[in-house]
């Protein structure tokens, strides 16, 4: 992930945006572009549904399907009944993530 073009927008939009200072802005933008290359906001990460199941986009069905009961047995809510709430959170959290990655996946398969 050796990303540089979101730091070069970044510095010209803050040096072009901030007209008082436009060497602030241009550091501003800078530390932006960098934010945004090194995907602090996580965005990416939730663009990339087969990232959640372990997976590159050409995977096969069988292995999707396969992969999504793998992680669905191993994080599924049930499964930790009677543990501590922070567990059975996590469990939920990660169920819905994966079945939210699942629903995409099949989405952007039928296209």
């Amino acid at each position: 992930m050796n990303r540089w073009y979101g730091k070069l927008l970044g510095l010209i939009a803050g040096a072009l945006l901030f007209r008082p200072n436009p060497l602030f802005g241009a550091v501003v933008g800078l530390l932006i572009g960098h934010a945004f290359d090194r995907d602090w906001f996580r965005l990416r990460a939730r663009e990339n549904p087969y990232a959640e199941l372990d997976l590159t986009s050409d995977a096969s069905d069988a292995e999707i399907d396969q992969a999504y009961r793998r992680l669905m047995s191993q994080y599924h809510p049930d499964k930790v009944a009677g543990a501590a709430p922070e567990l059975r959170e996590q469990a939920e959290k990660r169920a819905r993530a994966i079945n939210a990655a699942y629903d995409r996946i099949r989405v952007l398969r039928r296209r």
